[in-house]
């Protein structure tokens, strides 16, 4: 099963948490600096564990704080 989730990151957090829903986007602190692919590799780790999910993927917005992100089940 794989469904798509649209998530708002906000890096250089002072911790990485799933912070909840605000409209249609599931915001998400992480505490991992948005510059080579930091940023990206935590939140997949941490929405990994989040979903329970067996693999998490960026469909879009890979530089964006905005993000499409595929999650499989």
């Amino acid at each position: 099963m794989e469904e798509l989730v649209k998530v708002c990151v906000k890096p250089n957090s002072a911790k990485s948490e799933v912070v909840g829903w605000e409209g249609d986007c599931l915001v998400v602190r992480v505490d991992a600096p948005p510059e080579r692919g930091k940023a990206n590799k935590e939140l997949i780790k941490l929405l990994k564990k989040y979903f329970k999910a067996k693999d998490i993927e960026i469909v879009k917005g890979a530089t964006s704080k905005v993000k499409l992100i595929r999650v499989v089940k």
